[in-house]
Parts: structure tokens; C-alpha cells; sequence
């Protein structure tokens, strides 16, 4: 049985990865001299996979499939073997008897072949004394030769590091990060499916761009050659997608990659996954009922339940999300109560008093100190999923004005497990009023980034000109809905191949 039982150190164990490596190759050597070159082949037939041929064993038993995957166990016994192939779909066991595929090939399957090797299998479906699906070999060939060893079963990949960096082996040695990813791509078909029943049209828009526009978020800056101009990848997708419902495509959606030149944490990837949707003739209030019917959709049709644990927390996704405004919000969790403030200077004096920074002097209105009170003192406790709403409008600069109250937007965003998942508006289609919080965005971006090259962009402008319908809109962070599903507690366990600061070479 090739198991080494024994417990090894690093060393140890780096210096018989380094064994283990030559040896493979001399094993190459070996059979491209005699003709056996394992990488030659362009084409293998598979008939069945793990799953097909264990879920139709009672029409399978005893006839031919043929099955394709890498070696992930050996048990040599003399005349007869057993191992274990790994394919798409898990582990199916496979005996190899040398009465059955000949004396050269049985041979050369016991010397030559290695765990990690991939390996095409013909033969018939049988069950084992034990009670165990398998393939009893007729013929065996490799299809591919492994030079490097996987980790012993004791040592596992359980090196963050190494997991991130090299997904292709995390995913050969740890079954279970495979279903995360199938998961994720199950999340995707889910939300496509459900904008697609509503009538969404999916889109796609440049991720290049000719300017920095004055957001928050910093960008990556690049450079085109032909052009001779610089030009920065996308921060959102929010401007061009708005264009087109100006354009009458009135329901567009897009999932699109987002670069973000910030800080890395948990919840926080430089190159992260969002879905971005807008829809004519509706509000914020609309979008609040679609993205809880969409979240609802989504846990049941891939968890099977709308009762779900994250991180050790029990989450009710399918009863009626909790609704607050952040001006009720605020007064709930810490008692201050934004309409008792007499002016900006009351604001702060009462920001003070719960010992919560805010901006010094004049910058710091009532607007900033109700974020700044909520930020400190509400996010935290917004565990089950709850939907915070009418935002000032000093922190949204793409969000209308409530009619009702000018101060404030029709802004929302939505909450669980003290983390925001997404963002939405009653889109702002004044051009007017548009072109001035921009440019009072750029001011604000440039006070604080002096080099700062930040634009107006006069296109979106135009196009709000020409008239934008009331419009709803929201963004949603794929990858953090991914790890909620998933029970993952960093976005790294969610992208395939997360940013990673380069070795050190």
C-alpha cells in the first residue's frame, strides 16, 4: 500500500518531495526510450464519469464503460490491484489485474505509474465483496505522467500561501474547495437565470477606460501604446450600464470583473466579481424586493434551504428582511437622534459626546456624522439580513434626492453578518445636479490626492441629458455572496486565483 504512515518534518518532507520528483523523472526517461512517451497522446474516449457510473450501477453492472481521471491511491497485491482515480466528479475505485490487461501493462502500471498520474481505464462496472462501485480493468494506459508528487495525506495543503497560489493543486488535494468553486459557478447560472425571467438583457462594457472619474476608489493605471494616452480599468460598471437604459434597453445587467487599487482583507480583493443591474421606471423600493427575492431564490435553489450557517451563525434568508433607515438605525443602536440636531455643530458635539471621530471643523456636517455614528456604532449588529435605506446624500453622489427631504437619498444598502453584499439607488437622472456633485466629488478627491488626475466625465453627462427614465439600480457583490453560500470565511477561498504579493525571487 503506497501510504507512508510515518509522520515526517518539513525538511523531511521537502527532501522527499525532491526524491520523489527525480525519480518520476527518470521514469519519464524510461518510457519515452521505450517508445511510451505518456504526453503523445491527443485524445481518450470517456464514456462515463465517477458520479454516472455509481448513480446507474443496476443498468451499468457488468458491461464496459470506459473512465478518465488522475491515480489518487495504489494497493498492489501481488497479481492484483485496487486504486482510486479522481475525475470532475470525485473518487471511483478501479481494480487492475494482470490476468486481465497482460504481464507488460500490469508491470509497467505497478513500476511506472505514479500517484498523480493521469490514467484512461476501459473495463466492466462490478461491485466489490465490501459493497464498493467499481471498474474491474481490462485495459489501462497513461495519459499524462506527474513529475511532482502531491502532498502526503497527513500534510494536506493546508498552507494558505501555497493554497492560493497554486489553486490547481488545492484543488486536486481538497475535494472540498472543488465544491466551493462548483458553487460558485451554480450562484452565477442562478442570478443570470433570474435577471434573465425578468426580462434583463446581459451586457458588456469596456473595462478600459480614457479617464479616473472622482469616486472614492482608487484605480490601476495602465498605459496604451498606440493611443499614447494612460487609461485605468473600471472601478464599477454603474456609467456606461446607465447609458444604455438612456439608450432605451430599459432592464441590462452585467457581470463584470471590478479593479480596485485598495487594501486586501478578508472580505476585500484588488480584482473582485460584481453584478451590476438597472431598470427603468422603478426606485430604490423596487430594487429592495427584487435583491430579497433574489437572495431568497438563490439560497434555495443552491443550499436547498433558506436556513443557512456562516461562520458559526445561524442566518434566516427566507423570512421578511429587516428595513430601517440609518437615521432610525442609529437612534436604535446608540440613541442619537439625527432630527434633535439643531445645525452641523450640534451634529458633531453629539458625535463627540459617544466618543466618535468625525472630520474637525467645518467639513463635518450633520450627513457626515450620521455615516460616521453609524459606521462606529450600527454595521456590527446587523447580523440577520437587513436592508438600511435613505443615506445622505454627502456619501452619494449617484443616488436622487428624496423629494420629502432633500438632505437625503433614495439610497440603500443591504447587510448580514455585520458585512455589506450591495448597494442600490434611485438613480439620479437631473444632469444638472449630476455635474454638480461630480465635480464637488473631483474637489474632494483632489484635496485629498493632490495628484489625483481625476475627471469629469463629460460623456455620462451628455447622456443624462438627453434623458435618463426614473431608474433603479443595484450592485452586488458576487464574491461575498459566494462566501456566504459556502460558509467561507475569506473572499481568497472564493476566487480561483486570488492577487498574491509575487515570491521573492
Amino acid at each position: 500500500m503506497e501510504n507512508n504512515q510515518q509522520i515526517l518534518t518539513e525538511e523531511e518532507e521537502a527532501e522527499r518531495l525532491a526524491e520523489q520528483a527525480r525519480i518520476r523523472r527518470e521514469k519519464l526517461s524510461k518510457l519515452t526510450e521505450e517508445g511510451k512517451n505518456p504526453y503523445e497522446k491527443t485524445k481518450y474516449e470517456v464514456t462515463h464519469n465517477s458520479t454516472s457510473v455509481k448513480e446507474n450501477f443496476e443498468a451499468l453492472e457488468g458491461k464496459e464503460v470506459s473512465i478518465a481521471g488522475r491515480l489518487m491511491s495504489r494497493r498492489i497485491m501481488g497479481k492484483a490491484s485496487f486504486s482510486h482515480i479522481s475525475d470532475r466528479d470525485g473518487l471511483i475505485q478501479i481494480y487492475v489485474k494482470r490476468d486481465d490487461v497482460g504481464e507488460e501493462d500490469y508491470m509497467s502500471y505497478k513500476k511506472d505509474y505514479d500517484i498523480g498520474d493521469i490514467v484512461g481505464i476501459r473495463g466492466f462496472v462490478f461491485k466489490t465483496q465490501t459493497g464498493e462501485i467499481s471498474v474491474h480493468c481490462t485495459h489501462i494506459e497513461m495519459l499524462s505522467k506527474s513529475l511532482r508528487p502531491l502532498p502526503e495525506k497527513q500534510h494536506g495543503l493546508t498552507n494558505m500561501d501555497i493554497k492560493y497560489r497554486q489553486r490547481d493543486l488545492d484543488l486536486i488535494v481538497n475535494p472540498e474547495v472543488r465544491n466551493t468553486f462548483i458553487a460558485r459557478s451554480k450562484i452565477l447560472k442562478e442570478i443570470r437565470a433570474y435577471l434573465d425571467n425578468l426580462g434583463y438583457l446581459e451586457v458588456d462594457t469596456p473595462v478600459l477606460t480614457t479617464l479616473e472619474i472622482g469616486a472614492a476608489a482608487r484605480p490601476f493605471k495602465t498605459r496604451h501604446n498606440a493611443l499614447d494616452i494612460d487609461m485605468y480599468l473600471r472601478i464599477e460598471t454603474e456609467l456606461y450600464l446607465k447609458r444604455l437604459i438612456v439608450g432605451g434597453l430599459e432592464r441590462v445587467y452585467e457581470v463584470g470583473r471590478i479593479f480596485r487599487n485598495e487594501g486586501m482583507d478578508a472580505f476585500h480583493n484588488p480584482e473582485f466579481t460584481s453584478v451590476e443591474m438597472y431598470q427603468a421606471y422603478t426606485d430604490y423600493k423596487g430594487m429592495m424586493d427584487l435583491i430579497e427575492d433574489l437572495y431568497k431564490t438563490v439560497t434555495r435553489n443552491v443550499c436547498g434551504t433558506d436556513k443557512i450557517t456562516y461562520q458559526g451563525t445561524e442566518l434566516d434568508m427566507g423570512s421578511p428582511w429587516k428595513r430601517m433607515t440609518m437615521k432610525e438605525a442609529v437612534k436604535e443602536y446608540c440613541g442619537a437622534d439625527y432630527d434633535t440636531w439643531s445645525d452641523d455643530a450640534a451634529a458633531r458635539a453629539a458625535a463627540k459626546a459617544l466618543g466618535c471621530e468625525v472630520p474637525e471643523g467645518d467639513r463635518a456636517t450633520k450627513g457626515h456624522v450620521l455615516i460616521a455614528l453609524f459606521e462606529a456604532f450600527v454595521e456590527d449588529k446587523l447580523v440577520q439580513p437587513t436592508i438600511i435605506y435613505d443615506y445622505p446624500v454627502e456619501n452619494s453622489p449617484l443616488a436622487k434626492r428624496k423629494p420629502s427631504d432633500p438632505a437625503f437619498t433614495e439610497r440603500f444598502e443591504y447587510f448580514i453578518c455585520a458585512h455589506e453584499f450591495g448597494n442600490a439607488f434611485s438613480e439620479l437622472n437631473d444632469p444638472i445636479d449630476q455635474k454638480q456633485r461630480f465635480l464637488r466629488q473631483i474637489e474632494e478627491k483632489k484635496a485629498q490626492e493632490p495628484d489625483s488626475k481625476a475627471q469629469l466625465d463629460e460623456d455620462f453627462i451628455t447622456a443624462l441629458e438627453y434623458g435618463l427614465p426614473p431608474t433603479g439600480g443595484l450592485g452586488l457583490g458576487v464574491d461575498r455572496l459566494v462566501m456566504l453560500l459556502t460558509d467561507s470565511p475569506t473572499i481568497r477561498d472564493v476566487i480561483l486565483f486570488p492577487t498574491m504579493k509575487p515570491r521573492r525571487q
